[in-house]
């Protein structure tokens, strides 16, 4: 797929020339996170959870214990919309009318049906690396117990459209007379140093997948 079909559903109405449609697009915000906010409905009562999820072609894989009343929702075949967004800078401009933020979001429509038993494993490996790449490997594999507590969910993406703004702020052009300081700061995601538990083995390492991870 290089695009996804655009209707009402996943239109950007406001501000369109921010919008893209392209999966590339799509994927890579996705890709650069791990934490999104599922929105449903139950019996009339609308929800947004905040929850971990991995992403492989155009699948995104969501877990959790298998008494989440979300996830139960979801594998109900419910519609779902699921959001990703990245705030890169505060822009300020010389009005407070005209300050935004700039940012990148992904909005995504499908519904979500259970993965089977067989499969499980590799769609928690698939959220694991989306969190860590690599720890997978280096920690204990999910016991059959632990594995039977969990529900994996995969939802199939129907449509999804990114909005991303960058750049300096726009303002009136009589504002740009004011002695008014306008620009943007940059918000970054901060990775700082990992923090031992005080119960690890004496002389075990930072692992590959840490340090790989925060470039050390």
């Amino acid at each position: 797929m290089n695009s996804y079909d655009i209707n009402n559903r996943n239109k950007v109405k406001r501000v369109p020339q921010r919008g893209h449609y392209d999966a590339r697009t799509v994927h890579d915000i996705l890709d650069a996170g791990c934490m999104c906010h599922v929105g449903f409905v139950v019996d009339g009562q609308p929800f947004v959870i905040p929850t971990l999820y991995g992403r492989k072609g155009d699948v995104i894989h969501l877990h959790g214990a298998s008494s989440s009343r979300m996830l139960k929702s979801l594998d109900k075949g419910i519609d779902v919309c699921v959001t990703v967004t990245h705030v890169d800078g505060l822009v300020l401009a010389r009005s407070i009318f005209h300050h935004s933020m700039n940012y990148r979001s992904v909005v995504l429509f499908g519904k979500a049906k259970k993965v089977s038993e067989g499969n499980k494993i590799e769609a928690l490996r698939i959220v694991s690396e989306q969190i860590i790449p690599g720890r997978w490997e280096e920690a204990r594999e999910p016991s059959t117990k632990e594995l039977k507590a969990t529900t994996v969910l995969e939802i199939q993406i129907d449509q999804a459209s990114a909005k991303i703004r960058q750049g300096p702020p726009s303002d009136d052009a009589a504002d740009y007379e004011l002695n008014i300081w306008a620009g943007v700061v940059p918000l970054n995601h901060i990775k700082d140093e990992p923090v031992p538990d005080e119960q690890n083995k004496a002389g075990v390492k930072i692992p590959k997948s840490v340090k790989d991870y925060l470039k050390l």
